[in-house]
């Protein structure tokens, strides 16, 4: 079946996510790609649509970017007999530094089957030729190889790129909805459509395939507290040690992050079906004030689809303890848990899920509390609908809730 490269399709700036733009602003500023170079490697229309993007969501004065040039130092003077000596001691240590690479190269081909010396043989005297350090011949020549077989190579990587180029379009129109989503996701989102388009290329080529084009994304953890335990108010049992989430709204969990604009620090509350991981209710606000906490409450109960006697566990915040708090929970037939002491990993399931919204979604800087407020409703709403999870068969978490709902 032979490969085709679907139409370009003309895209407007919706149908860009905030997230995206901020990660493509946040890769320029921090000097990873130039503003063109970025409009290139995402498949970005428009000549000035990253410009624009850097001056409504940029830390820097993008009005007149200013070119930086770097002085050039002038090597000291040497007398030729100090010149021949500095040459000789270059030459032998790189003698003893080629001996050690080649021996590891060995070992590596020897004992892990790596197979670098038949893989980048023919790569490496390409690339020496072209930065005018030596001529294909001679490196041929000293590699063992002949030509030939750089022209081979070559031929077959051309027809390689032209086969995988509807990939990067693919990996693309889910990085517009979710910048930061891992290799394995985007493998499974992209499988039928590779099968279809009779595509080969497996999870550990598409990783590959990633880091060539520059698109793979570096995971950070960042942890600050939220939680203030020390306080006089009623603290509940942890009902999770004798409890299993084996079905929709049979537990949630609850817990508090913060996030940051420009105009400070925000707190984002979240109420999480356990079994589903299905976020019910959530709610940005500027303080860690309980009716900020209650008002996540109330939407994750008024998203309920069933009836099922419910257990709410959080940690022993006290904004969890609070009599507001508690009084939702009672009046709605909820049973409050919370953890036994300060352990955060009696509230995991919580945590991770803060972790995938701050990770992927929430991880640049927004300049207004507004333009947060709106950016994390459309991270939930992705989170729901699009995203897979490794823990639900890489079903999301709206599929698994509205089929488990159901029965």
């Amino acid at each position: 079946m032979e490969n085709t490269i679907p139409a370009r399709i003309k895209r407007t700036q919706r149908d860009y996510t905030l997230g995206f733009k901020l990660q493509v602003v946040a890769a320029v500023e921090k000097g990873d790609m130039t503003y063109k170079q970025a409009q290139k490697i995402y498949g970005i229309q428009g000549r000035s649509t990253v410009l624009a993007w850097l001056r409504k969501h940029g830390k820097m004065n993008w009005i007149h970017p200013v070119k930086i040039t770097m002085p050039k130092t002038p090597r000291a003077s040497e007398t030729p007999a100090q010149t021949i000596k500095r040459l000789e001691r270059e030459l032998e240590d790189e003698r003893l530094r080629n001996l050690l690479l080649n021996e590891m190269v060995d070992i590596l081909d020897s004992e892990y089957g790596a197979g670098l010396r038949k893989k980048y043989q023919a790569k490496g005297a390409r690339r020496l030729q072209l930065a005018g350090k030596i001529s294909l011949s001679k490196a041929c020549d000293l590699l063992g190889i002949s030509r030939q077989a750089v022209y081979q190579r070559e031929q077959r990587a051309v027809e390689r790129k032209a086969a995988l180029a509807p990939v990067k379009e693919m990996v693309m129109n889910l990085r517009r909805f979710m910048p930061r989503l891992g290799t394995r996701k985007l493998y499974h989102l992209i499988k039928p459509a590779l099968m279809e388009g009779g595509i080969k290329l497996g999870r550990d080529g598409l990783f590959a395939y990633l880091r060539d084009e520059g698109l793979q994304v570096k995971p950070q953890r960042r942890y600050t507290r939220t939680t203030f335990s020390k306080h006089w108010m009623r603290k509940h049992p942890n009902l999770l040690k004798d409890t299993v989430a084996d079905h929709p709204e049979k537990v949630f969990v609850s817990d508090i992050t913060y996030l940051e604009s420009d105009e400070g620090v925000h707190y984002l509350s979240l109420v999480t079906d356990a079994c589903t991981r299905k976020i019910m209710g959530y709610e940005v606000s500027r303080e860690m004030k309980a009716s900020d906490v209650v008002n996540a409450l109330k939407m994750a109960i008024d998203a309920r689809q069933t009836r099922h006697p419910l257990i709410h566990h959080s940690d022993r915040g006290v904004q969890y303890c609070a009599g507001e708090y508690q009084r939702i929970l009672m009046s709605n037939g909820i049973k409050p848990s919370m953890t036994d002491g300060y352990d955060c990993y009696q509230n995991a399931l919580a945590e991770r899920v803060n972790g995938i919204l701050k990770q992927e979604f929430l991880y640049y800087r927004c300049k207004s509390f507004e333009e947060l407020k709106s950016l994390v409703k459309q991270s939930v709403s992705i989170y729901n609908h699009f995203r897979p999870h490794l823990s639900l068969g890489m079903k999301t978490p709206e599929e698994m809730h509205e089929k488990a709902s159901s029965l």
